[in-house]
């Protein structure tokens, strides 16, 4: 009886003891913590912290880009187009060749280095300050020509070249290369007979004909008639505009005229269709003709004369293809205008370039070949012509 009275107050104790222990942690020992899975259960907890943190939204956020502005553009903007420079001009004469290049080679208002630019390799020969112009001269086998030969002529090329080179010490170019190509056109056949040949120039001194050289020029200008016109084309109503001139260099002061001008499909004068547009020596018929705006121009030079023809076609050409033979004459300036020495245009009568209108009396009658003489010296005389000319319809719009 003593005994189970004993145990039971023993079970008792330990029962209490545990029950007042239920909460406490356990003792951690020398070396630590005695649970192995402690450590897992504080990872776990720390874990658990860092997830419930991201739950929450971030306060803090990039600043926004400000919007891009539209670029303001000028409404009445246009792209310029480039225009055509009319630089390079060239007079082809009997055995040499002279070639005239602006220093504003490009039209862009700065001037090229002379040493920049050569004809066929050759340098310039002369430079007129005042015009600002490059002067290259040559015989027709100089400075790198190249003869080609067609079935009516002989063709003498030239290559006007321009070569920038880099500015100071650095590498760039604010030009381009240019090459410029120059034809010389010389008649390859003639007509020979038994007969002696009469030449084609005439010396204007007899006795120092060895002596002179002349060298006339028959060209299309541009419409301010500085340069000569790269194109021979034109629309039906355009103004082709041409100039005479001699180049003189030991003679007296000359004046150039213009005889007689025929137009033709092909190059030759004895061809039908022909239309001679001026003749009667010197009197421009095609205004009083067809009521055109063709003229001469008042005469401002003595060795050059402009005259100006209302673009045209033969009406049973489809192609639209003229030649235009002229024959020209130059004659002391110092000798006034006469019946055969003058440059008449019509409207509202005859009018003479240079003013002697009373000289041009004769247009509507005959005013006679004369002997071409004034004083007691000969007139220097040639027949020179430009084409192909093409003329196309104006489209309409």
């Amino acid at each position: 009886m003593k005994v189970l009275i004993f145990f039971c107050v023993v079970c008792g104790a330990l029962s209490a003891a545990r029950e007042l222990n239920w909460g406490a942690r356990p003792a951690v020992g020398r070396y630590g913590d005695q649970n192995p899975e402690q450590p897992k259960v504080q990872e776990q907890q720390a874990l658990n912290q860092e997830k419930q943190s991201f739950h929450k939204p971030l306060t803090w956020k990039y600043p926004e880009l400000p919007a891009e502005e539209e670029p303001q553009y000028p409404a009445d903007f246009e792209l310029k187009a480039p225009q055509a420079v009319e630089s390079v001009s060239a007079v082809c004469g009997e055995n040499s060749v002279r070639v005239e290049a602006k220093k504003d080679l490009l039209g862009i208002g700065k001037p090229v280095r002379a040493a920049e630019v050569t004809l066929g390799g050759c340098p310039a020969t002369g430079e007129d300050p005042d015009a600002q112009v490059l002067i290259f001269e040559s015989e027709l086998h100089g400075c790198g020509s190249e003869l080609l030969i067609s079935e009516d002529s002989f063709i003498y090329a030239f290559t006007l070249h321009y070569i920038p080179t880099p500015l100071g010490d650095s590498q760039i170019l604010r030009t381009r290369e240019v090459t410029v190509n120059i034809q010389c056109h010389y008649q390859r056949k003639h007509d020979v007979s038994s007969v002696k040949l009469k030449p084609t120039w005439s010396p204007f001194i007899t006795s120092d004909s060895s002596e002179e050289n002349l060298s006339f020029s028959f060209r299309l200008m541009t419409d301010d008639w500085q340069s000569t016109r790269p194109s021979a084309q034109f629309l039906l109503g355009d103004m082709m505009k041409f100039e005479v001139s001699v180049k003189q260099f030991h003679h007296i002061p000359l004046r150039v005229t213009v005889d007689s001008c025929v137009a033709t499909v092909v190059p030759n004068i004895d061809t039908v269709p022909r239309y001679a547009f001026l003749g009667n020596n010197g009197c421009l018929f095609d205004s009083q003709l067809t009521a055109s705006s063709s003229q001469f121009l008042p005469r401002t030079y003595e060795d050059r004369l402009q005259f100006q023809v209302e673009a045209f076609r033969f009406q049973q050409d489809q192609h639209g293809v003229i030649y235009i033979t002229c024959n020209v004459r130059a004659a002391a300036a110092s000798a006034a205008a006469d019946a055969t020495n003058k440059a008449c245009s019509f409207s509202n009568g005859w009018r003479e370039a240079s003013g002697s209108h009373r000289v041009c009396a004769c247009c509507d009658t005959d005013c006679g070949t004369g002997s071409h003489m004034t004083g007691s010296s000969a007139q220097w005389e040639k027949e020179t012509a430009v084409g192909p000319i093409t003329v196309k319809e104006r489209p309409l719009e």
